[in-house]
């Protein structure tokens, strides 16, 4: 019987409509951490929620390179990814209890916690299937597979045992599991076989997560009151997903691939995992919490409620402390692709928590438009720097 075999992509590979729809299934459970962050919104649901979104984001990651190896979207290796999915799928229902112990064998936190497995063993089978061909990346994933699978113990049993023990051995389990993949890719990197693939997969990804800042801001009219105000912070929450979007997607994305498209071919793949690996991870996650605070804004503006009411401390630093997150991402994710932040850029990304008291003490409707303006002055002061020649510059000069 003739061996099934893995296709191999192209350097021209470019996302498939079926890793796109994996992705908005991997989104989906992201924006579920919203859910779990907003009943109600405290310091230790900001840090149970973080916890979620790493161990979400870095599981995720593999399938990225699995992608970038093989088709996704072909034989076996479709089959193993709609498995992945439907355990991404089960994770997501059962997030907003994730700390939560309820009756009978499969209560949320252990299954959350075998969901998990599944989709991480899932991962280990397809790659070991694809790598057989491959003497390099199979002694790789000799490496890859000893942290993920040590990982797997602390994570099923602080979901049987819940509360702060829970939380304690779910911090290892990330902590092993992402640091002993970080040390395995860092004695051999993954091979990289297509650039665009890869950066397409990491922006679309991105873009969805912005788009939940636009969801929860629909979500919310079908409470408020007729006065204006929500309509009112509909609008600012649309302003300031136009500058997220902006100041990663219009001019700094773009420059980053052909930046990384300069770096030799040997070197690539590290390049291209750190600054995308490491980068992305507080964009994804700050444009979260930048989305929970502004539905914690718009529940502000209910009839029940008066509208000169203010957000909590927890909420007001999801909203502001997630713009800090996106935008110190941003400038880590410019170091690493471009090689130059300027101090003022640094500045810029710390205003937002700088601000965080002033913000509080003002309306959540202020304390929304307070962040807008302060992002359009950045994103101005960002426009600035790009007509200096400074951004563009390696985009200019790499033609692929």
């Amino acid at each position: 019987m003739r061996r099934i075999r893995p296709i191999p992509v192209g350097d021209a590979h470019r996302t498939t409509m079926f890793e796109i729809f994996f992705d908005l299934v991997f989104v989906f459970a992201l924006t579920r951490v919203i859910a779990f962050m907003a009943q109600p919104p405290t310091a230790l649901t900001l840090a149970q929620g973080l916890l979620l979104l790493l161990l979400l984001i870095y599981s995720w990651g593999p399938y990225l390179w699995l992608g970038n190896l093989v088709r996704a979207d072909v034989g076996p290796v479709r089959a193993a990814t709609l498995l992945a999915m439907a355990a991404i799928f089960v994770a997501a229902l059962v997030l907003p209890d994730a700390w939560r112990q309820g009756p009978g064998l499969l209560d949320p936190p252990l299954t959350l916690a075998l969901a998990y497995l599944v989709t991480r063993a899932v991962q280990l089978v397809v790659l070991l299937w694809a790598s057989a061909d491959d003497p390099p990346l199979r002694s790789t994933l000799r490496f890859f597979v000893v942290p993920v699978t040590a990982a797997w113990l602390p994570l099923v049993v602080g979901a049987l045992l819940g509360g702060v023990t829970q939380t304690v051995l779910w911090t290892v389990a990330f902590l092993v599991d992402i640091g002993g993949a970080r040390v395995a890719s860092a004695y051999r990197a993954w091979p990289l076989r297509s650039l665009d693939h890869f950066t397409e997969r990491f922006g679309l990804v991105l873009i969805i997560a912005l788009g939940e800042a636009l969801i929860a801001a629909g979500t919310g009219p079908r409470t408020m009151a007729p006065t204006g105000a929500g309509l009112v912070a509909a609008l600012l929450s649309l302003v300031v997903t136009v500058c997220l979007w902006w100041l990663y997607f219009d001019r700094l994305a773009p420059a980053a691939r052909n930046s990384v498209l300069l770096v030799p071919r040997e070197r690539r793949s590290h390049v291209a995992g750190d600054a995308y690996g490491l980068a992305h991870a507080p964009l994804i996650i700050g444009a979260i919490y930048v989305a929970l605070g502004i539905e914690q804004v718009l529940g502000q503006l209910t009839e029940e409620t008066p509208h000169t009411s203010r957000l909590s401390w927890p909420s007001a630093t999801a909203l502001y402390g997630g713009a800090t997150l996106y935008l110190l991402g941003r400038l880590v994710f410019r170091r690493l692709t471009l090689r130059a932040v300027h101090p003022g850029q640094g500045v810029a990304a710390l205003l937002p928590l700088l601000l965080l008291p002033v913000g509080r003490s003002l309306p959540a409707l202020a304390e929304l438009a307070l962040l807008t303006l302060l992002l359009i002055a950045v994103t101005w002061y960002e426009r600035r720097i790009d007509r200096r020649g400074d951004q563009v510059e390696p985009a200019r000069s790499a033609r692929p």
